[in-house]
Order: C-alpha cells, then structure tokens, then sequence
C-alpha cells in the first residue's frame, strides 16, 4: 500500500505538471499558441527527418569486405555475366556505381570513368537529401522562440501598462510565454544543428568509401592481364 500510494503521488505530481505547463502556455493568448503548435510541428519534423536520414544513410555505408575481392575475381576470369548478377543483388551505392562502370566495360577508360562518377553524383545527391530542410530548422527553430519571446515581453508589458493593480499574475502569462518559447525554441535548434552536423559527417565517410571503390574498380580494369 505504501508504493502504490507513491506510485499514484507521483503520477498525479506528473498530470499536475503537464496541466500547469498547458496553462502556462494557454496564458500566452493565440499568438503564443500558435507559435509553440509551429515549434511543436518542428520538432517532430526535425526528428523524423534525422532519423530517416540516419538509417538510410547508415543502410548505404554497409559494405561487405569481400565485395570488390568478388568483383575482381569475376572481372579478371572474364566473368561478366556473373559480376553483374552479383551487383544485382546488391542495394548500395557502391554497387550501383561498379555495375555502371562493369556496363561500360570495352569502351575508354576516360568514358567508364565519367560514367562512374555520375552515377556517384547521384548517389551523393539521394543521401544529402533532406539535409538542407534539417540545417534550416536548426536556424528557423530559435528565431521563431526568439519571436515568441519578444511577443511574450510585449504582452507582459502592455498588461503592465493597461492594468492599474498590478501582480505577478498578471505578468506571468507573458513572461511565461517568452521563457517557454525561448527554450523549446533553442532545444530544437540545439537538435537540429548536432544532429546535421553528425550526418553530414556520416554521408562524408559514405564519400570516401565510393572514391575507394571507384578508384579499385578502375585500377582492376589497368592490371594486365594474364
């Protein structure tokens, strides 16, 4: 009886603590309302763009050791049929690009490797996608708190100056609004900003290993052969 009469403590303490902050945010009036729903759907729209970002990205830096040791070995033996049947199985940017140049085979190796890196350039573009929307929530999140903020101080101050007794209630509703934006406003910056600075760095990594093997696949085609 003791913990669940803790346990249902608690969990009023908590509804007590969410209906005061909703109080505290229906105090700021339409406006502030409507700017802590638009900080609210940047907050999802951040999240959702980090984490697509992240496993898709994340799916395209896999690559299995064996991969280009495979492809060398189906290429040298004159095995094109089976290079291409084993690309085929393979979702990722580097076999996509591997397959192109394998398609080009016979032509200038100036032209299979413009080819390659086109495809590379398309590759490239399909993982930095949505990045750009993530950097300008990360700038477009506290200067709409900032917003909120000025307008809170504005309430504030014309309750001060239209109301003739005035308490800390009657300010609260402003102050409140701005101290309420500013900081849903900054974490979602703070969000946004680390979290497309982290996968811009990840795509960067995925970079790398297309040049490496663009590079390998070039050189396989310049060994003599045997």
């Amino acid at each position: 009886m003791y913990f669940l009469g803790i346990f249902l403590q608690a969990g009023t303490e908590e509804t007590s603590i969410t209906q005061n902050i909703f109080d505290i945010i229906s105090q700021g009036g339409p406006l502030g309302m409507a700017i802590n729903v638009i900080l609210l759907v940047l907050s999802f729209l951040a999240a959702y763009l980090f984490f697509e970002r992240y496993f898709t990205i994340k799916k395209a830096g896999r690559i299995d050791e064996s991969f280009m040791n495979n492809i060398r070995a189906a290429v040298t033996s004159g095995n094109i049929t089976g290079a291409k049947a084993m690309l085929a199985g393979v979702n990722s940017p580097y076999a996509r690009m591997v397959e192109k140049g394998i398609a080009r085979i016979g032509k200038p190796l100036r032209d299979i490797d413009a080819a390659i890196e086109n495809v590379g350039n398309l590759e490239i573009f399909k993982l930095e996608k949505n990045l750009s929307s993530l950097a300008s929530i990360s700038g477009a999140a506290p200067m709409i708190g900032f917003f909120g903020t000025v307008t809170g101080m504005i309430l504030a101050f014309y309750k001060m100056a239209s109301e003739q007794n005035v308490t800390p209630d009657v300010l609260a509703g402003g102050i409140y609004t701005a101290l309420i934006t500013t900081a849903f406003g900054l974490f979602i910056g703070i969000f946004s900003f680390v979290g497309y600075n982290y996968l811009v760095a990840s795509v960067d990594k995925v970079i790398n290993k297309m040049e490496a093997t663009a590079v390998d696949f070039m050189d396989l085609l310049q060994e003599p052969t045997a």
